[in-house]
């Protein structure tokens, strides 16, 4: 294109949702089981590892049996005329899957593993369970290569330096309730058009943002059809 834009995707659990994974409110979802510290915080992995353990292979294994939306894939085909950077919330595979090239996954990533005592040594387990006694290289525990509540978040600095950029900002699915990623949207810069995309109503103060009420297939859809004839 004449003026080539530069977008960057910021995307939560409401662009997975209609795959099919649950997310932390939805009733009637899996969470619900759980305690969300129990089997989201790194407390909780101290205290029973093999609970979390085995609540990861429950995801991995659903994780197995969804595709990609449409949502998914139009972000892929805006890689033909826009230069697109995904920052997600998600820990699932379905960006990668439907044809995204750059993705950052700050919360980590359910198709690896890695070290319970260092952070870098990460391998590759696909849709695997990870087994209680199966040890990384260094002779460590393996452990879901997800970031959990009471841990950093590595990739952060990664990500605002990445939105700063940005002269599209496109929020998918996420309810701007969760930190850090949420503060993202403030490394914005001033001249940036902000696009959020959420069925229903964000509450977010502070900046000008274009709100398209759609769940994220449908939101897509309109806003690939706006930014194309900017």
């Amino acid at each position: 294109m004449e003026n080539f834009k530069k977008i960057v995707a910021l995307t939560g659990a409401g662009i997975s949702a209609e795959s099919g994974i649950t997310t932390f409110r939805d009733s009637g979802g899996m969470w619900e089981q759980y305690d969300v510290m129990e089997v989201a915080s790194i407390d909780g992995w101290h205290k029973n590892p093999q609970l979390m353990l085995h609540f990861y292979n429950e995801r991995r294994k659903q994780l197995g049996e969804v595709e990609p939306n449409d949502a998914h894939r139009i972000l892929a085909e805006l890689e033909k005329d826009f230069d697109v950077t995904i920052v997600t919330q998600n820990v699932d595979d379905l960006h990668e899957r439907g044809g995204s090239t750059k993705i950052i996954h700050l919360h980590g990533e359910l198709t690896k593993a890695r070290s319970s005592t260092d952070p870098n040594m990460i391998i590759d387990i696909g849709n695997n369970p990870i087994e209680w006694g199966e040890t990384a290289p260094d002779g460590s525990q393996l452990r879901p290569h997800i970031v959990w509540f009471g841990e950093a978040v590595p990739l952060i600095s990664t990500a605002a330096e990445i939105v700063s950029k940005a002269d599209i900002l496109l929020i998918v699915g996420s309810s701007l309730n969760v930190y850090p990623a949420a503060g993202l949207v403030g490394y914005a810069d001033r001249n940036a058009k902000i696009y959020l995309i959420d069925p229903n109503e964000v509450a977010y103060s502070g900046r000008n943002i274009t709100m398209i009420r759609e769940k994220a297939t449908t939101g897509m859809k309109k806003f690939k059809d706006e930014i194309i004839i900017i």
